[in-house]
């Protein structure tokens, strides 16, 4: 599948002039990139769709700790792509793009923000997380909290709380890219917000934050 330039996400790392069409990712495109594009836009690892294949056809790349074959499959806001024994988390800049940026030590999870949840049958509580992954969970959890999820076990480690004291990650708005110390919630307008420092203090609508433990 592909989409004109023109009609391409603003967070998409690449110019808007060029080449008339792009790839899209197979599924989530309005949330995400495709592969051939961070390879070969972002960190610029090939030349062409054709090197990402032969460089696929050899089980080289990584995504999530899962063996990936698809020149377009998808990468999202804090997934992981592997190569070569290096490591890049999916982030976003304070020009509210796309990056990729290196990481080392643990890189088999992911952090979810949680935008929905519902009881299903057996009074069993179903997760909905922001890059359209749906799980199982019945211990306490609100919406707009975090959860971190292991690719291996397919299970959460563990919850971080959207309250005072936690790491808030702004995903969109204004201040998108950017991160601070949350100091406290409110609720104005029928809206919550999160006032957050980030050297000034400034108020987020909670949708737009991911909780985080970084300092």
């Amino acid at each position: 599948m592909h989409l004109k330039r023109q009609k391409i996400e603003k967070f998409w790392p690449v110019p808007r002039k060029g080449t008339k069409y792009l790839s899209v990712s197979t599924h989530n495109y309005r949330k995400s990139i495709p592969l051939v594009v961070a390879m070969r836009d972002v960190l610029e690892l090939v030349r062409n769709k054709k090197e990402l294949k032969k460089i696929l056809n050899e089980n080289k790349i990584k995504i999530n700790t899962k063996t990936v074959k698809e020149t377009n499959y998808p990468l999202s806001l804090f997934d992981v792509l592997s190569l070569n024994n290096e490591n890049y988390r999916i982030s976003l800049s304070k020009n509210k793009k796309i990056i990729l940026e290196k990481i080392s030590g643990n890189f088999n999870n992911k952090i979810l923000k949680v935008i929905g949840k519902k009881i299903i049958r057996d009074n069993k509580i179903q997760l909905n997380l922001i890059d359209g992954r749906n799980l199982i969970y019945n211990e306490k959890i609100a919406i707009g909290d975090s959860v971190v999820f292991n690719f291996d076990s397919r299970k959460i480690e563990k919850v971080i709380r959207l309250e005072t004291g936690k790491t808030g990650f702004i995903i969109g708005g204004k201040h998108t890219g950017q991160k601070g110390k949350i100091e406290g919630v409110i609720e104005r307008g029928g809206k919550k917000l999160a006032k957050i420092n980030i050297g000034k203090r400034i108020n987020v609508w909670v949708k737009n934050i991911v909780a985080m433990e970084e300092n």
